[in-house]
């Protein structure tokens, strides 16, 4: 019988050569070359109308060495355009309504003022990167007028905003006319050419079609190594246009693990999904708040609540991008206007030593590093499995091992593996910790630990 079957193998493949010569050597799906500088990247969300009581690049110039010591590494701007005045919302305009992709918008200041910081951001180590509206522009925008074939048109022939969505400010663009993928494109090499920013936050990604964004990253990567964040989530884009995604499903698991008190389930998934279904090259970025979802506004407060500081702290030492949004390292207890001058009032928030501690933890661990640089997650099983999530990254000596009780339950830990098994100290108090059997961790509700591996 077994010669039989190898008969027939043989048969097959000397009738199907091609399936005999095919590579099955697997395939990174990640074809992108991150720059060396996004390896142990965190970002930090600026709204310059909002960052300083002037709303300026000047002013915001002169906060950029507190940023470089507390340790971020790129500086996204929100769009800093001239916004469109027809059909405008509140009384300044959402900046997402952009009138001139080639300009800057005064209130903001001027060409020159945001050359200097640019400038000083990277005299200071840091990188710099734009908001990008490639989906939409200002109803207003000169090109409606020069180029109004490329705009989506309803059945009477009107402009309108991007299907499904309330934005009555912006009117939406027809990817189909090469002409506008051209000028978008020289626009985003544009401002890496001239004032040298480092990359783009390009806002509703999926809206675009991904091999517009592909074409778009070739371009900007002959100027220099550039770093791209898709306002999206989906895999494809990370072959060969994105460096990093939005991870909205983190923010979603741990919304609603807080909300229902149903312990580490939600969060579990969450990573056994990463680890499945996406590259361990592509950067996902996770974030507690950022412009439009802050966690410290009403209901979205109440949801996080005690486990801010266990969400803050994961989002740091586990797989993932961490973002960071103005104005958290001070407490920030409002959601920030949108259309409108609402400046953060900063003070020293109970927050920023946390910040401080997981931004200079993450620099210093190779095992924490984004993406294709990090290394992968592998659980810990505890006896409190339902709402404990235990978890080591790395290889032996430069270990992390975490534990996060993500329950409103407290919790006495105790381990049945030997993954974790070294000497470590602690990486928040910097006590020396030591695990070879036996021991028990306590943890109060929302409790968690970070250990560091000592040599």
């Amino acid at each position: 019988m077994m010669r039989l079957a190898f008969a027939l193998l043989a048969l097959t493949l000397a009738a199907n050569p091609v399936l005999a010569e095919t590579d099955y050597t697997p395939r990174d799906a990640v074809q992108v070359q991150n720059a060396d500088w996004t390896r142990d990247a965190v970002l930090y969300q600026l709204n310059t109308r909002q960052f300083t009581p002037e709303g300026t690049f000047k002013a915001a110039q002169e906060q950029l060495p507190r940023l470089a010591a507390m340790g971020v590494d790129i500086i996204w701007l929100m769009p800093i355009h001239p916004i469109g005045e027809a059909n405008r919302k509140g009384t300044l305009g959402s900046p997402y309504a952009v009138r001139d992709y080639r300009a800057v918008n005064p209130e903001l200041g001027t060409e020159a003022e945001f050359r200097a910081f640019v400038d000083e951001a990277h005299r200071l180590g840091l990188k710099v990167i734009l908001d990008w509206v490639a989906n939409h522009s200002a109803t207003d925008n000169p090109l409606t007028l020069s180029h109004p074939e490329w705009y989506t048109r309803t059945p009477e022939g009107a402009l309108t905003s991007p299907a499904g969505t309330d934005w009555s400010d912006v009117a939406d663009f027809d990817y189909s006319q090469p002409a506008l993928r051209r000028y978008m494109t020289e626009s985003l090499v544009y401002w890496v050419r001239e004032f040298g920013i480092d990359g783009y936050r390009c806002d509703v990604a999926g809206y675009v079609p991904t091999d517009f964004w592909e074409t778009a990253r070739a371009e900007l990567d002959k100027v220099k190594p550039v770093f791209m964040l898709a306002e999206w989530e989906q895999r494809d884009l990370h072959a060969r246009a994105f460096d990093a995604t939005y991870g909205w499903g983190w923010k979603e698991a741990m919304q609603r693990l807080v909300k229902s008190g149903e312990g580490a389930g939600p969060m579990r998934g969450y990573y056994a999904g990463q680890s499945e279904t996406w590259p361990h090259a592509a950067m996902r970025m996770v974030y507690t708040e950022n412009h439009d979802q802050n966690s410290w506004d009403g209901v979205a407060a109440e949801i996080y609540g005690p486990a801010y500081e266990a969400a803050i702290a994961l989002s740091f030492v586990g797989g993932g991008l961490p973002l960071i949004y103005n104005g958290q390292e001070a407490d920030n207890d409002r959601q920030l206007e949108f259309f409108e001058r609402d400046p953060i009032v900063w003070k020293e928030g109970r927050h920023a030593d946390l910040f401080k501690k997981l931004i200079a933890l993450k620099s210093a661990t190779q095992a924490l590093h984004n993406g294709r640089f990090g290394a992968p997650m592998v659980e810990v099983p505890t006896n409190a499995t339902a709402d404990v999530f235990a978890f080591t990254r790395g290889t032996d000596g430069e270990r992390v091992f975490a534990v996060f009780n993500l329950s409103p339950r407290p919790q006495a830990v105790t381990f049945s593996h030997a993954r974790h098994h070294g000497t470590y100290r602690d990486a928040l108090s910097g006590e020396a910790a030591a695990f070879t059997g036996g021991e028990t961790l306590e943890l109060p509700a929302w409790g968690f630990y970070i250990f560091a591996e000592t040599k």
